[in-house]
């Protein structure tokens, strides 16, 4: 049920490649191959709520990846559980989809999620000398996962403080009114959740300020889902904008890099890192596939209580994104931590480059 935007493109073609690398090596419980059947939903809750409903009807259908939107996957949670229907999340950040209070927990997470991308953006901006920042966030239940992470940051560390929050609508057609507000309010950097349509609006605004009015803008990774290098333009340079991200091309192992760059030539044509739209979406969808096809081959079935149980047994993978010793427990559905997560920025041919740490 993967909305066909960057992120979903991405997430897509992560599941293909792998998908592809399984069935060569003879699919799962000896010899069955995998497929991937794709729904749209649109970013619309009801499409999506109407996709879950169906493929929980699919025979040997294991199990639903979802997309970026976190209101969207949210919205799943209690009917997934009513329905035994297995959620792998490569994208979507909300901290609750994950901690959920389910028992068992039907959904699996390997992304980024609010509560680790927060303190990363905070910490960045302090770096970079901003003892005050403001809160830029949608009015959404990702926006206020977004404020109750940062508020949890606030409350345990004396610096960066924040000046203020200011809420924007999903479809506003201007964001330079509560940018100035933070600014005033003396704000030093601008800590901005979003996703591209919004922050293409607020670059070009900003880039069209005096060049000492333009505060750093430290942004959650929504705007990496879409369009936004080309949407911005040269106004891009005009802006000190770094990104939150989980994994890179550039610092994955090589040989893994190279043996997925072969496959994703072969399938689509993408030879090269710079032509991968939404690194992230690709890593995490390529990795979580591998996942689900071991806890098959664990379980010995497709009956989706069974993979469920063996998704939190297996052990050490070896995959793009990183080596997990142990993806999933019983007590956390999170396969990333802390230490996964690093702060990036934008090329002007619009490949997503890592920032050096510290």
């Amino acid at each position: 049920a993967i909305y066909r935007f960057a992120a979903g493109f991405a997430a897509e073609r992560g599941i293909l490649i792998a998908l592809d690398e399984i069935n060569r090596a003879g699919g799962v419980l000896g010899g069955r191959p995998l497929q991937l059947v794709t729904k749209d939903n649109r970013s619309v809750t009801a499409g999506g709520v109407k996709n879950l409903k169906e493929f929980a009807q699919t025979p040997d259908l294991v199990a639903m990846f979802v997309g970026r939107f976190s209101p969207v996957v949210l919205e799943y949670v209690d009917l997934a559980h009513e329905l035994n229907m297995i959620i792998l999340d490569p994208w979507a950040a909300a901290d609750a989809i994950t901690q959920n209070g389910k028992k068992p927990n039907y959904i699996f997470r390997l992304s980024l999620r609010d509560g680790l991308a927060m303190p990363a953006m905070l910490k960045h901006a302090l770096g970079k000398g901003a003892e005050q920042v403001g809160l830029l966030l949608p009015n959404t239940s990702w926006g206020r996962s977004n404020l109750a992470s940062a508020e949890q940051y606030f409350r345990e560390t004396s610096q960066p403080r924040p000046v203020g929050t200011e809420w924007y609508q999903w479809g506003d057609k201007q964001m330079i009114d509560k940018y100035q507000a933070l600014r005033a309010a003396g704000a030093q950097a601008i800590a901005f959740a979003a996703n591209d349509s919004e922050a293409v609006i607020l670059c070009r605004e900003m880039a069209a300020l005096p060049p000492k009015q333009r505060l750093p803008i430290i942004s959650h990774w929504g705007v990496t889902g879409g369009n936004f290098v080309n949407l911005v333009g040269a106004d891009l340079a005009k802006i000190d904008f770094s990104v939150v991200q989980t994994f890179s091309f550039y610092k994955a192992d090589p040989e893994m890099v190279q043996r997925v760059l072969a496959v994703s030539d072969r399938l689509f044509g993408l030879s090269r890192i710079e032509q991968i739209e939404s690194p992230v979406g690709v890593g995490h969808a390529y990795d979580l596939t591998h996942l689900v096809a071991r806890a098959i081959d664990l379980a010995g079935t497709t009956d989706r209580r069974a993979v469920r149980d063996a998704l939190e047994r297996i052990t050490p993978y070896r995959g793009l994104v990183k080596t997990f010793e142990r993806p999933f427990t019983p007590d956390n559905h999170d396969a990333l931590g802390a230490e996964d997560v690093f702060m990036a920025t934008y090329r002007l041919d619009g490949a997503i480059v890592p920032l050096p740490s510290g």
